[in-house]
């Protein structure tokens, strides 16, 4: 049997990853991935179905990205994405509450957000 948790964390952090201002999040077929979107950059990935080993990988520091690898045995290189600059959360994680990983989804899309070319910044700013 499949955790509930899991199926509840996957359909909270589509809702609040999509909260987030000019950020989408949807299910990409070519991948079979729920894809986190700002203006066609990738800020995350999640697991679409729920089980034992799903995921959610996301963008962060390379420092601080190893300095969680080594506290959270839960936290790991990220799958299928640059290892230096994503982490991959099981969602299974007892270690870590959905508001920690709702702080790294934000920081994740901060961190895309702001290597977005300038006119799609102001865009968006003008847009608000």
């Amino acid at each position: 049997m499949v955790n509930p948790i899991i199926i509840t964390r996957i359909k909270h952090f589509q809702d609040f990853g999509s909260s987030l201002p000019h950020a989408k999040v949807y299910f990409r077929e070519d991948w079979h991935t729920i894809y986190f979107d700002i203006s066609g950059k990738m800020f995350g990935l999640m697991s679409p179905t729920a089980s034992e080993t799903s995921i959610i990988t996301l963008k962060g520091d390379p420092d601080a990205n190893i300095e969680l690898r080594e506290i959270y045995p839960d936290i790991t290189a990220g799958y299928y994405a640059n290892k230096k600059h994503w982490n991959s959360i099981k969602l299974t994680t007892s270690a870590l509450s959905d508001q920690e990983i709702e702080n790294m989804i934000t920081h994740s899309y901060k961190l895309v957000y702001a290597n977005l070319p300038l006119a799609v910044r102001k865009a968006f700013t003008a847009s608000d």
